[in-house]
């Protein structure tokens, strides 16, 4: 399947569908790639598709019978600045929900959602998932239910002691730009999340995200 475009259209795919093929995927196919043969997928599924000849629909073949190459974490994050980014990278690692967190010094209020979304499927397009993570709408720290959660602790950066191992967790959160604020780490530490160092130097937020996505699934 190596080559093959791939095109996500929706998480009801099924064998013998026949979808209706925008103006973006038609070009895309017919004349960026010049050929009609595409892998399609969605709901951890994939298919053989292949565009019709007027370039109007997307017909839809047999299962390939791939197994879904994601894996079954969720992301809680604080929008930042450059959230396409680390909605990028944390679709390309396999996370399967992304979920925004407004945090005490979370300063992106103002984040076109719409458009994060196209990011995380272009990138699961892109990285050969069969699946494409489902973004929640935003939700406040003091809402979560924290036990078990592994988070990023930047302190550990200046010598604070994590010793906990994060792998089999299922869910991370990462801090927003200036890192949570001390009431949230009393209320981390509360709460049973589990504390996890990313090294000795302090990363981006977007950055912070790949690496302890990169420690929960080694």
């Amino acid at each position: 399947m190596k080559n093959i475009p791939r095109i996500f259209i929706g998480n009801d795919a099924a064998a013998g569908m026949r979808i209706a093929a925008t103006r973006e995927m038609a070009h895309y196919l017919a004349h960026v790639m010049r050929t009609r043969d595409c892998i399609v997928f969605g709901g951890g599924h994939e298919f053989a598709g292949r565009l019709s000849d007027d370039g109007k629909y997307i017909d839809v073949g047999a299962d390939t019978g791939r197994a879904d190459p994601s894996g079954d974490i969720t992301l809680y994050f604080a929008p930042i600045r450059r959230t396409d980014d680390l909605i990028n990278m944390a679709t390309q690692m396999g996370v399967a929900r992304l979920v925004p967190v407004i945090t005490d010094q979370t300063v992106a209020h103002h984040i076109n959602w719409d458009r994060m979304r196209k990011i995380a499927t272009e990138a699961a397009e892109q990285s050969n998932r069969c699946s494409v993570p489902d973004l929640a709408a935003p939700v406040k720290f003091s809402d979560l239910d924290l036990k078990g959660v592994a988070f990023a602790d930047e302190r550990a950066a200046h010598g604070a002691p994590t010793g906990v191992d994060a792998h089999g967790a299922r869910a991370v959160i990462i801090g927003p730009e200036g890192g949570f604020s001390d009431d949230e780490f009393d209320a981390l530490r509360r709460g049973g999340a589990v504390g996890i160092s990313l090294g000795p130097t302090i990363l981006r937020a977007e950055l912070a995200a790949a690496v302890a996505i990169s420690r929960m699934t080694q």
